[in-house]
């Protein structure tokens, strides 16, 4: 920088450089305000007419569009994060793009993956093309990333993308979420990858959402899913999900890392991970990250444009459709001990079990408060029959309270002490992260009394048990 100041300072003869022009003399400057004086340059829209606005969507290429105003009460949520990434906004713009379906169908998982990212770069490009179109008329508009979250300056504390693209396009008419927790379009079923851009000028008319779900409440995202993370009865298993679909993604890549600087030499490393996991590793990082199964969105039959061929034969979609996936020799990554691992062990024996962690790892109190609902192992809870009331107090670094009860399969977070608990816990923030996350053994924390217990031991391990990393 100094070299590049004292450079500019001079000329080539070692004269004084002449001092920079006034702006009102920049040619630019007098360009830009001729054209204004002229009016060969006209205002921003004041509102973007609707129609005018879908059909520009559609001519960028989104399949269906829909709008919502930025200040709707069901999207709250939403606006403050919009607003760290794009101040102003007044309106979303909410579309979809469509997926060939016999590709992610297949059982090859690279013929699915391929639909998935170039789908996904069409999606993005569409948010480009849109976003540059209402540029060039004054109006500002903004894009965030469609399949892949990149704010990892927040990682692990905080999300990592910018806009929530589900919600929005549920507030936009595009879709409900059906029971495997994917939007599902009334025409293009859940074949769809979903775009939102956000713009600075309100639109002359706002969509709501359809009064209907077209999920067939099937099941057939259920009998598919490798891990069990889809329930009969609606719930989620966001960690068995997370563990192997998106084993290629960051907490897998982390856990992969992790096992690299763990190994003595190569041949530790090799009997760790297979030279298949090792290959298919290198793939994601090269190419993309790579989906392990996302069989849920393969064997949903909803949509009209989906809907025919599973009304004609039932029975054929089961064994066209659903089977292969079923009967697919792979590996399922689970964690130890989870609700994950005794669903393929008892529902899929021809599969291969691994043990891996997830990367999920709580370093505040509200991750770890947020991380506990999605960690929770239900099963295993009411298999070891735990019933019990724990108080949390930390210290130190933050200081706060919670209340947290395991009964029956259920899991309750209070904050404050509530209660008669079965156990007391209070510890020193940094030094109960460290011991959660792996870093340290609790001996040396309980010997410091950095970490004090007052109720049985064992309801501790209990504990510990419910929530696998």
């Amino acid at each position: 920088m100094l070299y590049g100041a004292l450079h500019h300072a001079t000329q080539s003869d070692g004269t004084a450089a002449r001092p920079v022009a006034k702006i009102d003399s920049h040619p630019n400057v007098i360009e830009v305000r001729r054209r204004t004086a002229e009016g060969e340059t006209q205002p921003p829209p004041e509102v973007l007419d609707a129609e005018w606005l879908r059909e520009l969507c559609r001519r960028a290429g989104a399949q269906d569009v829909g709008f919502v105003e930025i200040e709707r009460a069901e999207l709250a949520g939403e606006r403050e994060e919009i607003a760290r990434s794009f101040t102003g906004a007044r309106a979303l713009i909410s579309f979809v793009c469509t997926m060939n379906q016999e590709n992610v169908r297949s059982p090859s998982r690279s013929a699915s993956n391929l639909e998935f990212h170039l789908t996904n770069h069409d999606t993005n490009e569409v948010s480009r093309r849109i976003v540059y179109e209402l540029q060039q008329l004054g109006v500002r508009a903004f894009n965030g990333a469609v399949g892949f979250p990149m704010e990892m300056d927040r990682f692990p504390s905080e999300r990592i993308w910018t806009v929530a693209h589900k919600p929005i396009a549920v507030e936009a008419g595009l879709g409900h979420i059906g029971i495997h927790r994917n939007v599902i379009h009334p025409k293009f079923g859940n074949f769809i990858l979903l775009g939102t851009v956000v713009v600075d000028t309100p639109v002359s008319a706002y969509d709501r959402p359809i009064d209907y779900n077209p999920c067939l409440e099937c099941k057939l995202c259920v009998a598919a899913c490798p891990t069990g993370a889809i329930n009969p009865d609606g719930r989620f298993d966001f960690s068995a999900c997370y563990t192997h679909n998106y084993r290629e993604f960051l907490g897998g890549f982390e856990n992969w890392v992790e096992q690299i600087v763990e190994s003595r030499d190569a041949k530790d490393y090799r009997r760790r991970v297979s030279e298949p996991e090792s290959a298919s590793m290198w793939q994601s990082l090269g190419f993309g990250p790579n989906y392990k199964a996302a069989y849920c969105v393969s064997v949903c039959p909803a949509g009209e444009d989906v809907l025919g061929p599973y009304l004609d034969s039932r029975k054929t979609h089961l064994a066209e459709v659903v089977k292969p996936l079923q009967n697919k020799v792979e590996t399922v990554y689970v964690l130890a001990e989870s609700d994950a691992e005794a669903h393929v062990v008892k529902r899929f024996p021809h599969k291969r079990v691994k043990r891996v962690g997830s990367g999920l790892r709580a370093r505040t109190v509200d991750g770890f408060i947020a991380g506990l609902p999605l960690l929770f192992q239900r099963e295993v809870a009411k298999a070891r029959g735990l019933d019990a009331t724990y108080h949390f107090t930390f210290t130190g670094a933050e200081e706060r309270e919670l209340t947290i009860v395991i009964s029956g399969g259920e899991l309750t977070i209070t904050k404050g002490l509530h209660g008669d608990p079965d156990i007391r816990v209070r510890a020193d923030t940094r030094t109960w992260f460290e011991f959660v996350a792996g870093e340290r053994s609790i001996v040396w924390p309980l010997l410091s009394r950095r970490i004090r217990l007052a109720g049985p031991p064992r309801l501790l391990t209990a504990f510990a048990r419910c929530f696998p990393r």
